[in-house]
């Protein structure tokens, strides 16, 4: 996983985006489209047409980073929002990245008893 620090947001562009893009089109394309600074130390995540292929676009303060991943079966889970972003936690990207349904997870396991 990504070694992000605990007050980094995540931020996923919704709806499809060129996945030929590297760090420059992607970072001006948080920029233009969500609003958002490419160098704030947040991480970016877009998803492709097929859905089975992300990138993430994150500065670090020395550089940028460019995280991709391929789903070999499934597709990824992805919000449709009026915004064109949506803010998620760290613990629902590490679903999203799984395949995970992130939305709604469900608890694996309830107490029988309390005491």
């Amino acid at each position: 996983m990504i070694p992000v620090p605990s007050n980094t947001k995540v931020w996923i562009a919704a709806g499809i985006t060129d996945m030929r893009k590297g760090f420059n089109s992607l970072a001006a394309h948080a920029e233009k489209v969500l609003a958002e600074d490419p160098h704030s130390g947040h991480l970016f995540v877009f998803r492709g047409r097929r859905s089975d292929l992300l990138k993430i676009i994150w500065w670090d303060t020395q550089g940028a980073c460019l995280f991709s991943k391929r789903l070999e079966k499934g597709r990824f889970v992805w919000p449709a929002s009026k915004d064109g972003k949506v803010h998620v936690t760290p613990a629902q990207l590490s679903m999203l990245l799984e395949g995970i349904d992130w939305r709604m997870p469900r608890k694996t396991w309830r107490p029988l008893t309390s005491g």
